[in-house]
């Protein structure tokens, strides 16, 4: 299996993340690229790639430009404001008293952008995450020129990200972008599974009123687990996407054997798709030891769900979201990885 990787990721090296109330060190760091190439190399896969510059038209086949103009000068207009910290929303727009259009002033545009405040920008985001939206581009690349596979290894994550919206950690949407390029090529059904413990819901947001592209995801309850406002499974689409997005809510304490139950139950919904790719937003952070997640999935339940995905029979591209027990995110993603290789027929 070909890996793309870049090690443009680092430019994201944030220092705060907003959590329970105070500054912590980010869960989303480096350090969990570094554990997922250590354990490939121990593991003796070594054809590793790096991305092709797709330059940005397929990225605005997905996000709205203004938001991409914001992304890309957020640090240097908050830098000019004269503030001090890095750059962390703390106003929004409410429910019941907001006008059209973002503010001027950086500090309600960024709220304007944002979806959760305990991600924030600084320098070298945008240049990181349009690298990441690289990453994908050139794995999907990679199974349109005839692989059966790939992995790309992105980072920052992106399944949270909207048209116009970043966080959750996410700025950049890689796997839609990957999945949009496969429609741009050609392809004429894709299918987006997301495995990650949180709900993709910025994938969801991109697709949900379009037929041509089929989202399911497995995750924790959004009444008990972040993104909070998306991921009920009476959410299936819109206008010509009706029946076309399938979320599968699960409860705190979810053993293997819950999961995988409705992991069949998605891939059944894939085969009756019989799209011409499929693009897994793989996070791991479903793993019994994750810090952030609720599931209680082991090491060897990787392996096996990588098998039962390679039963689907569809080119597959892995694109990597979450996953924070970061001594074991290296484990565990390539578990996955080696499962589906050692299904192929």
């Amino acid at each position: 299996m070909k890996i793309v990787h870049t090690e443009k990721h680092r430019l994201r090296a944030s220092k705060t993340e907003l959590s329970g109330g105070i500054f912590i060190e980010p869960h989303e760091s480096a350090q969990r690229v570094e554990h997922i190439m250590a354990e490939l190399s121990k593991r003796h896969h070594t054809d590793i790639v790096e991305p092709r510059d797709f330059g940005l038209e397929p990225i605005l086949r997905v996000h709205d430009a203004d938001y991409i103009a914001f992304l890309q000068t957020c640090w240097t207009d908050w830098q000019a404001e004269g503030f001090e910290g890095e750059a962390i929303a703390s106003t929004w727009p409410s429910r019941r008293m907001t006008r059209d259009g973002p503010p001027r002033n950086i500090d309600g545009k960024i709220g304007y952008y944002c979806l959760a405040s305990e991600t924030s920008i600084s320098g070298g985001t945008w240049e990181a995450a349009e690298a990441a939206a690289q990453v994908a581009l050139t794995g999907a690349r990679i199974i349109k020129d005839g692989a059966r596979c790939a992995f790309s290894l992105c980072r920052p994550p992106g399944h949270h990200a909207a048209q116009d919206m970043f966080g959750g950690y996410c700025f950049l949407n890689n796997a839609a972008i990957a999945a949009q390029s496969f429609r741009d090529g050609g392809a004429k059904r894709v299918a987006v599974l997301d495995v990650d413990f949180h709900h993709g819901n910025g994938t969801q947001a991109i697709f949900y009123d379009r037929a041509d592209v089929l989202f399911l995801s497995l995750h924790g309850d959004p009444d008990d687990a972040f993104p909070y406002f998306l991921g009920g499974a009476d959410e299936t689409g819109s206008g010509p996407g009706e029946g076309f997005n399938a979320n599968y809510p699960l409860p705190p304490g979810c053993s293997y054997s819950t999961w995988v139950a409705a992991l069949t139950e998605a891939m059944d919904r894939i085969t009756d798709y019989a799209p011409d790719a499929l693009v897994v937003s793989l996070g791991v952070d479903t793993f019994e030891r994750d810090p952030i997640s609720f599931f209680k999935l082991s090491t060897d339940n990787f392996t096996d769900y990588g098998r039962l995905l390679a039963g689907l029979g569809v080119p597959t591209l892995f694109v990597m979201e979450g996953g924070y027990a970061v001594a074991e995110i290296g484990i565990n993603t390539v578990n996955v990885l080696e499962g589906f290789e050692s299904a192929l027929p």
